[in-house]
């Protein structure tokens, strides 16, 4: 399979929290408009360098990042560039998490939380984004003759829906997903597969996943990470199939875990 142009390269990326050295000389790239997983062990550093995507590591207690995560050309971690100018760093990615976080709100009111701090306020082009994005996320039906209910009326997979929603109504470039179908029972996580591989037309997504079928299932580009170290990347086929280095293999036949 063709892979597109890369948005998202790291070089030489490093990452400690305390002495504890989290990433180790990553250097990988994520191409555009495709689904890369990251797979790797626990607590290898899988969400660490989701959370370098976005600068969210910045918020991490006594960590240090050195290196480059180049974000459509422009290096995020530039010295130069200043906390003002992280939000719109992070409006670029939209964040799918282990579990949902719907808001303390309606259900509308979740989708119309983003537009409406980015400055929309219309009700009409509000109304429209609200429909737009459940759409896009697949529950517009399920939920439609509900929207003033409260989010946590929500079954846990229509709330991970909704936070999707949520996410996409920022209108981000890419979707970092950490583990999204880790607390889903199997047709919630049926659901959120099919719109991760829906939604790659239009966003590049990043998917943490210890579910190697999943990887296999959906991902068009995975990398490896063990304890810190990128050991392998590549298309997908390759690296959850026939990978080239030995640790990967033996992760992928379930010698350690």
């Amino acid at each position: 399979m063709k892979i597109s142009a890369p948005q998202i390269v790291t070089k030489d990326l490093n990452v400690w929290i305390g002495k504890k050295h989290i990433l180790k000389n990553i250097n990988i790239e994520i191409p555009e408009k495709k689904i890369t997983a990251i797979i790797g062990p626990s607590g290898c550093g899988k969400t660490t360098l989701l959370k370098c995507f976005n600068r969210l590591i910045d918020l991490t207690d006594n960590v240090r990042v050195k290196g480059k995560v180049i974000v459509d050309k422009e290096n995020i971690f530039d010295p130069h560039i200043d906390v003002i100018d992280l939000p719109n760093i992070r409006k670029k990615m939209g964040l799918l998490s282990q579990k949902p976080y719907p808001l303390p709100m309606s259900i509308y009111d979740n989708v119309a939380y983003g537009p409406k701090i980015h400055g929309k306020s219309n009700k009409e082009d509000l109304n429209k984004k609200v429909k737009h994005y459940l759409e896009s996320a697949g529950l517009w039906n399920e939920v439609k003759d509900r929207l003033k209910d409260p989010a946590t009326s929500l079954s846990i997979g229509q709330q991970q829906r909704l936070c999707l929603a949520r996410g996409l109504a920022v209108e981000p470039e890419v979707i970092l997903c950490d583990e999204p179908t880790s607390a889903l029972d199997p047709n919630a996580t049926r659901k959120i597969e099919k719109l991760i591989m829906k939604l790659k037309k239009d966003y590049t997504i990043i998917l943490v996943t210890h579910t190697l079928r999943q990887a296999k299932k959906i991902a068009d580009y995975a990398g490896f990470i063990y304890f810190g170290e990128l050991i392998e990347q590549g298309p997908a086929g390759e690296v959850l199939v026939k990978p080239k280095e030995k640790l990967t293999m033996e992760y992928i036949e379930g010698e350690f875990d």
